[in-house]
């Protein structure tokens, strides 16, 4: 049988290990979710500018249909 005081040991080896465990699994998923919401971030932030330049370039050609058709209708000068 072991000695008493190495099983004291033993319990607080294994104590020990489970809360530093414990606080590096959490620091890594930490790190992992920011990480993770900053690439999202980005990615949504180009999206919207994606979004938006073709929102614009819709406009603008319906402006440019809308002036044609303006110009077909008005007599010549």
């Amino acid at each position: 049988m072991a000695p008493p005081g190495s099983r004291r040991w033993a319990y607080v080896r294994v104590m020990a290990g489970t809360i530093l465990g414990g606080a590096l699994g959490f620091y890594v998923m930490h790190r992992v979710e920011t990480s993770y919401k900053a690439r999202m971030e980005e990615r949504l932030r180009r999206y919207e500018a994606h979004m938006l330049a073709k929102a614009r370039e819709a406009q603008q050609l319906q402006d440019e249909a809308q002036r044609e058709d303006k110009a077909q209708l008005l007599p010549d000068s």
